[in-house]
């Protein structure tokens, strides 16, 4: 299948999964994770409609992103970020989901780069999987709390991982655990968090997480094919 193609389809789905759940397609952004993918792809997928691109890595984005400078992109950091690295960090992305710890949104918060508050997702590690970044569900609200004090910082939401299952049904617990954790939160009314988003799903179970909530999904082989 071509870009285009796989594209429609990621699209026909993600509106089947939300017409399921009774959500309109449109409160579901389509995140395409372009990583280990050369510029020319993300080129490919712009042209076809996809605006929202996502990185794992700062430095294989510090090669990629000035490529494509001139495209109108919101550019996503989606994995672990280093504190050696946030200040880059804050240049390239426009969104960082995987805030893990209070170590690293404190460094987004000090270091230069950017301008105004910069969104953030706190990365919540529900399977407490030694493999995985992420706070650990008791520590989240804490963590909301804190984060939100800081002055460049502006916390979104959440974002999840969710332990691998080859069957996509093995990720609904999660997602639900992770919708509720956010409804907690938001019903603490802390001082500059809010919880409108929820960065959950990926290509094997991105339906699953629009029927429990997901408003990010994140997206790379069902939309660019296998790495």
């Amino acid at each position: 299948m071509t870009n285009p193609d796989r594209i429609t389809r990621v699209r026909e789905r993600i509106e089947a999964a939300c017409r399921r759940a009774g959500r309109r397609a449109g409160d579901v952004r389509l995140i395409a994770v372009s990583k280990t993918f050369p510029s020319g792809r993300v080129r490919e997928a712009y042209a076809a409609g996809l605006r929202e691109f996502a990185e794992n890595r700062v430095q294989e984005a510090e090669l990629k992103i000035p490529e494509l400078a001139e495209l109108d992109i919101t550019w996503h950091l989606i994995g672990h970020l280093q504190t050696n690295k946030a200040a880059r960090a804050r240049q390239l992305f426009q969104w960082v989901h995987s805030v893990d710890s209070l170590r690293v949104a404190r460094k987004l918060n000090d270091v230069a780069g950017g301008s105004g508050r910069l969104p953030i997702l706190l990365q919540v590690n529900l399977g407490n999987e030694p493999s995985k970044c992420g706070l650990n569900e008791n520590e989240v609200m804490g963590a909301a709390e804190e984060v939100g004090r800081l002055e460049r910082l502006e916390v979104r939401g959440l974002m999840l991982i969710p332990a691998f299952s080859e069957d996509p049904e093995g990720s609904r617990l999660f997602f639900g655990r992770l919708r509720k954790l956010a409804g907690e939160i938001q019903a603490a009314r802390l001082p500059g968090v809010s919880m409108n988003e929820l960065s959950m799903g990926m290509s094997h179970d991105f339906e699953v997480a629009i029927e429990e909530g997901a408003t990010m999904v994140r997206i790379g082989t069902a939309l660019f094919g296998e790495r």
